[in-house]
């Protein structure tokens, strides 16, 4: 009984692992190397409009080992996909839109 209760206890904690190493709604991270400038993805922002972690992690960003496994693209958002899925659409501003580039490109995390 001993076992089998650490190895649950192992497989929760397992399980909880990518959250703790993702950014929280909370918290801001920052991509350097864009091209436009830095990219700064702002958790309580997304929070305040009622998103959790999972809306988009892991269905929309595959995640490996606690970070994005893959490089954001205009193209790609612009063609509906990653952070297009919502700011592409009616969910959230467009990024293709004029006026709009600021929003997220060249930013200061607050």
């Amino acid at each position: 009984m001993r076992i089998f209760t650490i190895l649950l206890i192992i497989a929760i904690a397992m399980m909880f692992i990518g959250s703790a190493l993702a950014v929280g709604p909370g918290e801001t991270v920052e991509y350097p190397d864009g091209a436009m400038g830095k990219v700064v993805f702002d958790g309580r922002v997304h929070a305040k409009w009622g998103l959790k972690c999972n809306d988009c992690h892991i269905k929309i960003f595959p995640m490996k080992k606690g970070e994005l496994s893959m490089k954001i693209t205009m193209a790609e958002i612009y063609a509906g996909k990653l952070c297009g899925e919502c700011h592409g659409t009616k969910k959230a501003f467009a990024a293709n839109e004029a006026g709009n580039c600021g929003r997220c490109h060249g930013r200061k995390a607050r």
